[in-house]
């Protein structure tokens, strides 16, 4: 009778296939991938990010056929418009995102929006899979009645992938465990049968969302500006200062009178930007409105 291998085995096999497989990363190529993504998305590479790079390019490197980091680095350089380039920047974009991510932000634009009659807008620049400004959309739409139809969700992010989930609107339903159980019955539709546990958002929720590629990098922001209140949340620490304070002036003219700009619990604009000025619980104002 023929043993079957011990787990043990199995896994120090699985180990020994993975360092055979391994394709080497020099540090010249980590220093060339990282150059690139600055320039393409503004993102900043430290070097403890090595291997998070590696196991995210490698990935591309294997459906593409190659086994060299340099092959794959000439194929990016040969064609500025290659297609290869969206997906070199979907692959080292981080996206962790939730519902009401930073709850305290969320009263705080509710209160803004009630005190604006003409109308409601908000720009979401890191929409990532769209928990963040379908929760935008939910807040005003609970906060305004009648009067959401004036209201939109303007919602963008570097990553098109993410946004390909984000305007589909489906999500597991535990990703919604800080909704609700009213908030899930009125916004969101659950799934039966073959795709029970899933929930897909309302149709009159998704019409207040608009989803679009965009680079905060770009020379033009094609977004409907002024806007009521800007939320820019956990993308800025990827960002070197001096990427970050062009970015917030840009904001500016971005903003009505009396606009808010919200942050991350780990971003301090006013340290960046003197147009801001922190108002509490990382929420912004123009400083010359002062």
């Amino acid at each position: 009778m023929k043993n079957n291998p011990s787990p043990n085995r199995l896994e120090s096999a699985s180990i020994l296939t993975q360092m055979v497989d391994r394709l080497p990363l020099s540090d010249t190529h980590f220093r060339r991938i990282s150059q690139l993504i600055y320039q393409r998305a503004g993102i900043v590479l430290t070097d403890h990010k090595r291997e998070m790079v590696y196991n995210r390019l490698v990935r591309r490197l294997r459906t593409l056929g190659l086994n060299d980091f340099g092959q794959y680095l000439a194929l990016l350089e040969a064609d500025v418009n290659s297609p290869e380039w969206q997906a070199f920047v979907n692959s080292l974009t981080t996206n962790l995102t939730a519902f009401f991510r930073e709850a305290h932000h969320f009263p705080i634009l509710a209160e803004h929006a009630r005190s604006r009659p003409n109308g409601y807008t908000v720009w979401s620049t890191a929409a990532s899979t769209g928990e963040e400004p379908y929760s935008l959309a939910i807040t005003l739409a609970e906060v305004l009645g009648n009067r959401v139809s004036g209201c939109q969700v303007w919602a963008s992010d570097i990553d098109t992938q993410v946004l390909e989930k984000a305007t589909a609107g489906i999500y597991r339903q535990e990703e919604l465990r800080t909704l609700s159980p009213q908030q899930l019955q009125k916004f969101f539709l659950r799934g039966t049968g073959p795709h029970s546990g899933l929930v897909r958002v309302r149709p009159e929720l998704a019409a207040m969302a608009h989803f679009q590629q965009l680079n905060l990098l770009a020379p033009t922001w094609d977004v409907p500006a002024p806007f009521d209140a800007i939320f820019c949340r956990n993308i800025m620490i990827y960002f070197d200062k001096e990427t970050q304070g062009r970015i917030l002036r840009r904001f500016v003219p971005m903003l009505k009178p009396g606009g808010l700009l919200f942050a991350s619990h780990s971003e301090n604009f006013s340290q960046i930007s003197r147009e801001f000025y922190w108002r509490g619980q990382t929420v912004y104002g123009l400083a010359k409105e002062r």
